[in-house]
């Protein structure tokens, strides 16, 4: 039986009073310690190492044990987020509805655009290593598991993560384009096609 503790309840459980925060502010603390990296544990210390050589039973035991440990990880973190949110405050005044609707046409039109044809960007990249041509497959090519060609080689494009797969189904009998979806674009592995 799997039952489920929230952390409302751990803090009840553990008699450990939730701190107030004001709508959208922890959202937004969240979002500023990302990208500042405040709590990474170069800041505040790795606490799974911490905490194994912490002996104490109380919250309060573990406060003072951490920060006789760690004593200027707080405010270094603190530091680092408070720099990250006058950041935000900065960039948040200069969003108007001009600028919101240009992200969300990027978002919605462009970026869905980009994710439903990079197959064809996939093999317009391979042909150009090749210097050769290449074509998006037709719809009784593609019904075998082809997505398009380069020159005259059938090619199927597939996430690095197929690989993993312990059955790879049948029928897929070309050479296979991996790729990899990353921060920046695509990570391409055309090892089956070009040498």
């Amino acid at each position: 039986m799997k039952v489920r503790l929230s952390n409302d309840e751990l803090r009840t459980y553990l008699d450990i009073e939730a701190p107030e925060f004001p709508k959208y502010t922890t959202q937004l603390l969240n979002l500023a310690n990302q990208n500042a990296q405040g709590t990474r544990p170069r800041v505040v210390g790795q606490m799974s190492e911490l905490i194994q050589h912490f002996t104490g039973r109380t919250l309060e035991e573990w406060e003072r044990w951490y920060q006789n440990e760690k004593p200027d990880a707080i405010e270094a973190a603190t530091k680092k987020v408070l720099a990250m949110v006058e950041n935000l405050r900065e960039s948040i005044v200069k969003i108007d509805r001009d600028m919101v609707e240009r992200w969300v046409k990027d978002l919605v039109i462009v970026k869905t655009y980009m994710g439903l044809r990079f197959q064809e960007a996939i093999l317009k990249k391979g042909s150009e290593r090749r210097n050769t041509t290449y074509r998006l497959a037709e719809p009784e090519e593609e019904a075998k598991g082809i997505d398009g060609y380069i020159e005259q080689i059938p090619i199927s494009i597939k996430p690095a993560t197929y690989k993993l797969k312990t059955a790879l189904p049948d029928g897929i009998e070309v050479a296979i384009i991996y790729y990899e979806k990353t921060k920046n674009g695509l990570e391409i592995d055309y090892s089956e096609v070009i040498d």
